[in-house]
């Protein structure tokens, strides 16, 4: 801090409670000959804000939407982006409180506050400003520890200890901006001379932050000290949870699962956002076509028998088997969920945490279950023989059974069961259906461009859907809609592979995969491909998005579909 500590500031602008803010700052100057840089940071503790380097904001056409040039002028406020409901604004006197406040009123907007020098300010407000990257993520965070013109505007020793507040201020940071950005993970990347941190938007990772070597590891300790890991061990892999709420005072509900993994360079982090007040989406929003829409329907009906869901990890598995829970969640029927963990908290249902390290996992949950009377059972992932094989006494046994398995496709879950030790014969007699999903970026739809697809790409969705027509591409520009990407949000891609008493003969048989799925699809299942091209089809993504997602069936499941 130079020479002035946190104690002697608050001690001066707590003096005199008339006194204007400039008059705090002038004293500051004349008396303890405290230079701007230092009086930034010293205002930054004392209120608890994030300096930002402001030499490198640029004006937009997105800068000036909300509030008006005239009155950024007069009030020496610089808007510097959006994030969700919030405006992020930065301003040099946080004394002058009814500033934020008319922001407030006039954009319609939470105030999200960043404190910068009045001095470059005014200069990108009156378009006197040198031109420098537009501000970003990484820049609001790279003001905790910003390159400032003098070495002595941040004392390094800050970054060396998990407890110390630009530590503290940096791992909030970091967390509620991936949140406002709409991320749903964070990986934090070590590697010889720097740390990486990027996020995942709409299933892409963007690059968002670079921490030197020297704060790296403290950053790393605070987030394991969050999600009450053993900060000493750093050879094997752990498993944490952070409850956010506890540490931000900005009022952001949401819970992270913490992944460490030791690497050749040191620790890496990877956190999944898990928005507590986020809710379920009702089944039509999810992307099902029509036809697997009410086939979903009809089945999630049924009294007694086994849906599994199968896909990667980040392909919306959770969200739509909560849709159908949420759909046929009434007073007359008795539903329990065994969940790793509980990402969403929904009235009715009865939801248990695995906790491994006391021997309540998936299979020790199902049995408790057994014994409980419920008429429809969750069970997070099938992973063993063990859970398996209950799972399949359960719906063979007048329960409901929901699950998710990761396969690649549905006709090969038959295959993976098999793997397990399951007999093909209990297979068929408590498999009701196979759900296989991925979700693929839907483009925007202020800026995307029809165009008539050649060569390749239209022999590709003939193939798919017997048709031909024009389909949307990305404008390579971009909007402020989409942020200059070209896509804006995610749709979901399904195939529904439903049993039939041709299908069960096949099961029974021990057939392989892809003899399963020549017979779904002669009985009308449409495969993740087709299911992706409708998508383009109907003008919710681009070719490249779904090609990029699934590729295109082999030319022996080629059949006459009509979509």
């Amino acid at each position: 801090m130079g020479h002035l500590t946190d104690a002697q500031f608050k001690n001066i602008i707590e003096t005199d409670e008339e006194m204007s803010g400039e008059a705090v700052e002038v004293l500051l100057a004349t008396d303890y000959k405290i230079t701007q840089h230092q009086l930034l940071f010293a205002k930054s503790r004392a209120f608890d804000l994030t300096p930002i380097n402001i030499k490198r904001c640029m004006v937009t056409e997105t800068t000036y939407s909300k509030l008006d040039k005239d009155f950024c002028k007069a009030n020496k406020v610089l808007p510097l982006g959006f994030a969700g409901d919030h405006i992020i604004i930065a301003l040099s006197n946080p004394f002058d409180l009814h500033v934020t406040s008319k922001v407030h009123e006039i954009s319609g907007m939470k105030v999200s506050v960043l404190l910068g020098l009045q001095s470059e300010i005014e200069k990108i407000v009156d378009d006197k400003g040198d031109q420098h990257q537009a501000v970003g993520f990484g820049d609001v965070v790279e003001a905790l520890g910003a390159d400032y013109e003098s070495e002595e505007d941040i004392d390094e020793d800050d970054f060396s200890d998990e407890d110390s507040a630009p530590i503290i201020k940096l791992a909030n940071r970091i967390i509620e901006e991936a949140y406002f950005s709409g991320a749903s993970d964070i990986h934090i990347e070590p590697f010889e001379k720097e740390t990486r941190v990027r996020v995942r938007v709409d299933g892409v990772l963007l690059n968002r932050l670079t921490i030197p070597t020297a704060a790296s590891g403290a950053l790393l300790a605070r987030l394991k000290v969050m999600a009450q890991l053993d900060i000493a061990e750093k050879r094997m892999p752990q498993d944490g949870r952070i409850i956010f709420k506890q540490y931000n005072k900005r009022g952001v509900d949401i819970d992270l699962r913490v992944s460490t993994a030791p690497l050749n360079h040191g620790e890496g982090i990877v956190m999944r956002i898990l928005d507590k007040q986020k809710s379920t989406l009702p089944l039509p929003a999810l992307g099902f076509s029509d036809r697997n829409l009410g086939l979903y329907r009809e089945l999630i009906q049924r009294p007694y028998g086994m849906i599994l869901h199968c896909g990667p990890t980040g392909s919306g598995k959770s969200m739509t088997l909560y849709s159908a829970l949420n759909e046929i969640n009434n007073s007359d029927i008795c539903i329990r969920t065994a969940e790793d963990p509980i990402e969403y908290t929904l009235p009715g249902l009865l939801q248990m945490q695995m906790q491994r390290k006391i021997g309540l996992t998936f299979a020790s949950a199902l049995r408790a279950f057994l014994r409980q009377d419920p008429d429809v059972i969750l069970v997070g992932e099938i992973r063993d023989r063990e859970t398996a094989g209950i799972a399949v006494e359960a719906a063979l046994t007048g329960h409901l059974l929901f699950s998710t398995l990761h396969t690649n496709d549905a006709p090969t879950t038959v295959s993976r069961l098999t793997e397990m030790g399951i007999e093909p014969f209990m297979i068929s007699a408590s498999l009701i259906c196979v759900c296989a999903q991925r979700l693929m970026r839907r483009v925007c739809k202020s800026c995307k461009k029809n165009y008539m697809p050649e060569g390749n790409q239209a022999e590709i969705i003939q193939r798919a859907l017997s048709w031909t027509g024009k389909v949307p591409g990305v404008n390579e520009d971009g909007c402020p809609a989409c942020g200059g990407n070209g896509y804006k949000g995610r749709v979901g891609i399904h195939e529904l592979m439903a049993t039939s008493e041709e299908l069960i003969k096949a099961i029974n048989a021990g057939e392989e995969a892809a003899v399963i799925k020549r017979i779904a699809m002669r009985t009308g299942m449409m495969t993740l491909h087709q299911d992706s091209m409708l998508k383009v089809k109907e003008g919710l993504t681009t070719m490249e998005e779904a090609l990029g997602t699934v590729p295109p069936d082999m030319e022996e499941y080629e059949i006459d579909h009509n979509v």
